[in-house]
């Protein structure tokens, strides 16, 4: 190795090093490639409100709804890999590859930072449908098959998943309606446009204790801490029933292992704090801790695992 190539490296090194001492030195911008309203864009701004306190310099949450969250996702991989540009992924960045032809490598395009927490879904009704049970819900669709709809946040959306997989494993003729976002899917259910939504419940908790929204189940494997009474899915009438929803923090692929550590270590610390914590718990979710290298291995693990679903539930894009 020549003295040239040794002192190029050696620049390169001392650079990183710099440049994670003094980092942050900007607002840092986090993108939330869905529209505001949906349980991405919850986690999103809370969790950058808290890292801002951090860090001491502001975190801008941009939303970047379209195309199933491809268009925020690749506007990130295309970013700088600076520190400066995060995105807010959720389990729909684990099936995007097996619904579309992404512009980008869902897995070789980003660098992980930190998973954050994970959720279940909620499985609700508007409250002027006839049913105060699963149980009365499965029958009705029963007797009703084709008239009743569910309210998604789109084709291939985790709602769409979440929604099938009950479809299938339930056996009811159900009919989907899907929309640009799960803030709107949500919000027609609750004008009684359609009749069923399943969503992130941290995303559905607030309109379930407004009333507007009626909860008939939980897609965990045991029943949440925030809703004691209200029955897991599987228990209320569709057996083997878990859908979970999760979240976490992934920077363009390139970005500085030491700006990664020290972001990690940031987040880390907000994770750990009561208020977190409590917040997650209150919303129906629970923040999870997990080392960057980790966090890759995990995301790698659930692509395949969705990938397998999206393949038996016969899902297609349009």
């Amino acid at each position: 190795m020549t003295r040239r190539i040794v002192l190029s490296l050696f620049a390169a090194f001392f650079s990183c090093a710099v440049h994670a001492q003094t980092y942050p030195t900007k607002p840092l911008r986090l993108v939330i490639p869905f529209p505001p309203g949906g349980s991405n864009d919850v986690v999103g701004r809370m969790i950058a409100f808290q890292l801002a306190d951090r860090i001491g310099k502001s975190v801008v949450v941009d939303n970047q709804g379209g195309a199933g969250g491809i268009i925020g996702t690749e506007a990130v991989a295309r970013a700088a890999p600076d520190g400066y540009t995060l995105l807010l992924i959720s389990v729909a960045h684990a099936f995007g590859s097996s619904m579309y032809k992404l512009p980008y490598d869902p897995i070789g395009a980003f660098a992980p930072v930190s998973i954050l927490g994970s959720g279940p879904v909620a499985l609700c009704v508007n409250p002027k449908l006839p049913v105060n049970s699963l149980a009365d819900l499965i029958a009705l669709a029963r007797a009703k098959p084709g008239e009743l709809n569910y309210a998604t946040a789109g084709i291939g959306s985790f709602q769409h998943l979440a929604s099938a997989l009950f479809k299938l494993q339930s056996g009811l003729d159900i009919v989907h309606i899907p929309f640009k976002g799960g803030g709107p899917a949500m919000a027609d259910v609750v004008a009684g446009n359609t009749q069923i939504v399943i969503g992130s419940l941290i995303q559905m908790l607030p309109q379930i204790s407004s009333g507007r929204l009626k909860i008939l189940g939980v897609g965990s494997a045991r029943r949440v801490p925030a809703l004691p009474k209200v029955p897991t899915i599987s228990e209320a009438g569709v057996p083997g029933y878990e859908a979970t929803n999760w979240w976490g923090i992934v920077a363009p692929a390139g970005t500085p292992r030491a700006v990664i550590d020290k972001l990690h270590g940031e987040l880390s610390a907000v994770l750990a704090t009561s208020e977190t914590r409590k917040r997650f718990e209150t919303e129906g979710g629970e923040a999870i801790q997990m080392s960057s290298d980790d966090f890759g291995k995990f995301i790698a693990a659930e692509t395949a695992k969705w990938a397998k679903v999206v393949k038996e539930a016969g899902i297609k894009p349009e």
